[in-house]
């Protein structure tokens, strides 16, 4: 092949790789920017329990506008929000009901799962109605199945979600310590107390292995909360309400704003 042909040849191919890279570039920035919807998935701690401001078609999962899902989304203004969060979801709930809104356009999800499977009324109800020694023993029970059963259960609702929404970012939302310790505190005894938040950082180490094991990023609510949990005198979480039980040791409106909200922005 003469030189000048040679060169010629060369320049045509060095030409349809740069075209050929330019277009998946551009293919590829264009896929990124459309993918940009939010989707909250999860939970009461998700859905807004004990906030307030309930909407209405959102019936007994009890969706809030103060909730922190519906506080970002009005605050960064996704192409799409889809709020699916549920008062009273387990693993398995998310998977049957949640997931319907996720998919390649979605750019972020957020998620709070694992407390109700790991039996968070009944130990709660326990701890409140029963002696120390029994709270202990059904913080253990829960423990245990923290530890058998619920990373299987975790890793079917990350993989189902990473399946549906291969663009996301998802964040993994995190429980916060229920009580402030070494106070004077009406109610539960500082045994108890300890073993309940001992528990929640039990959950939460469980669920942020989970999640970064699937990619995920954890957030971390427990530094937020910080100061405003129960008995600290400004506490953003409802005690037991005996005149409406479903909102105890769920956030406030102040808890969803204050503790969720940042934890959610610091990790989106």
């Amino acid at each position: 092949m003469r030189r000048s042909r040679l060169v010629g040849f060369l320049s045509s191919l060095v030409l349809a790789a740069g075209t050929a890279l330019t277009g998946a570039a551009t293919a590829g920035a264009a896929q990124q920017a459309a993918a940009d919807g939010y989707v909250a998935l999860g939970d009461s701690y998700s859905s807004g329990v004990g906030a307030g401001s309930y909407i209405a078609s959102s019936g007994d999962c009890k969706r809030s506008t103060k909730a922190h899902p519906y506080l970002w989304a009005a605050a960064n203004s996704p192409s799409s929000f889809d709020f699916t969060a549920c008062s009273g979801a387990r693993t398995g709930d998310v998977l049957a009901g949640q997931l319907g809104p996720l998919g390649s356009t979605t750019g972020l999800v957020s998620i709070s799962v694992g407390g109700n499977d790991a039996g968070f009324a009944d130990v709660m109800m326990t701890c409140v109605l029963q002696s120390d020694s029994s709270c202990l023993s059904r913080i253990a029970t829960a423990k245990a199945y923290v530890d058998s059963t619920l990373p299987g259960n975790l890793d079917n609702v990350y993989s189902a979600i990473r399946d549906r929404a291969p663009n996301a970012h998802v964040v993994v939302l995190g429980y916060p310590r229920f009580y402030r310790l070494g106070t004077s505190c009406l109610g539960l005894s500082e045994t108890k107390r300890k073993a309940i938040n001992d528990a929640a950082d039990h959950l939460n180490t469980a669920i942020a292995k989970r999640a970064a094991d699937h990619g995920f990023t954890f957030g971390d609510v427990r530094p937020t909360f910080s100061g405003h949990e129960i008995c600290s005198g400004s506490s953003w979480l409802h005690s037991v309400n005996w005149l409406n039980i479903g909102e105890s040791y769920h956030p406030t409106a102040a808890g969803q704003s204050g503790g969720y909200l940042p934890a959610l922005d610091g990790a989106a």
